[in-house]
């Protein structure tokens, strides 16, 4: 189906759709025909199927129930799926006091503890 009925079946306005999309939380599929009397570009029409409604309403879901927006959402997904992003969010967390080291880090720090009083006897 076409975005403006995928929008009226999930109660939101095309536009949210495709910013959306610019946001990554749809599956990447287009219908790159081009259309009619077109530039043969490729840009193409997103179709929606069952797979993208259900992952629309889900995003959907997941905002209302923990009450962040789109842009938010996103980058959750960006933390989760590349690890140099979480390392980094990891270390604010760890240096705000939200997050404690993880247990590897403070088992290392035990060992240099150890190592340097074994060094001065």
């Amino acid at each position: 189906m076409r975005i403006t009925e995928a929008a009226r079946r999930l109660g939101t306005s095309p536009r949210m759709l495709r910013y959306r999309e610019t946001l990554g939380l749809l599956p990447a599929t287009r219908d790159t025909a081009p259309s009619g009397g077109g530039t043969g570009r490729g840009g193409g029409h997103r179709r929606f199927g069952d797979a993208e409604l259900r992952a629309v309403a889900l995003a959907l879901a997941l905002e209302k129930r923990y009450d962040v927006g789109p842009a938010e959402l996103a980058f959750g997904l960006r933390v989760l799926a590349e690890p140099q992003v979480q390392a980094h969010v990891r270390e604010l967390g760890e240096r705000i006091g939200r997050l404690s080291a993880p247990p590897a880090r403070a088992l290392d720090f035990e060992k240099e503890k150890a190592l340097r009083l074994l060094r001065r006897r």
